[in-house]
């Protein structure tokens, strides 16, 4: 399946082919619209001029790569924090995973397992992890038993909740229904 979050064919090709590039999108999805997140690992390469690596942006100076984030069209709203997290993300991946983000799942025994790997990565809490863990086993094939029970609703078949139901525009405009019912219901309580 072609991963189609960031619904521009260049981004998108950069996050179906790096694991990085795609962590990186969904550390930068929030407060943006999930578009702009999406997008940013391929704005942040094209700045570079090449594909990140984890060790690359985990050295990069840490004022140099605020300024590539900042760059105008900046990459995040908060380009500055932003980058500090992308750079924390990068160094624990070099650490944990020898700057292979694949490795996160490679040899997983099971959902509770993943899960927990992606909570213990920076800038990842339960529900971003949650959903990563979702949009790998619907969109990528990763799928260590238990994998849907671990992605809690996020991972239901057939459910419009979150990045990890996109795969066209169409899916993308149930995913914003689904969220704007959500923040309707939360205001009437």
């Amino acid at each position: 399946m072609r991963i189609q979050l960031a619904q521009r064919t260049e981004a998108d090709e950069l996050l179906g082919r790096s694991p990085l590039a795609l962590l990186v999108g969904m550390l930068l999805d929030q407060q943006i619209p999930m578009e702009w997140a999406f997008s940013g690992p391929f704005t942040i390469s094209q700045r570079l001029g090449h594909e990140l690596t984890a060790e690359e942006v985990a050295a990069y100076d840490p004022e140099a790569f605020a300024a590539v984030l900042a760059e105008k069209p900046a990459v995040h709203r908060y380009p500055k924090s932003m980058a500090e997290r992308v750079q924390r993300l990068a160094a624990y991946l070099v650490e944990h995973y020898d700057g292979r983000p694949e490795l996160l799942w490679a040899d997983v025994s099971d959902g509770k397992e993943l899960l927990r790997r992606l909570q213990d990565l920076p800038g990842y809490g339960k529900q971003k992890a949650q959903i990563f863990l979702a949009l790998l086993g619907k969109q990528l094939g990763v799928q260590p038993d238990g994998w849907r029970e671990a992605a809690g609703l996020y991972g239901e078949e057939g459910s419009f909740r979150s990045v990890a139901d996109v795969v066209d525009g169409e899916s993308l405009e149930k995913v914003r229904a689904t969220k704007q019912e959500a923040k309707k219901a939360a205001k009437g309580k």
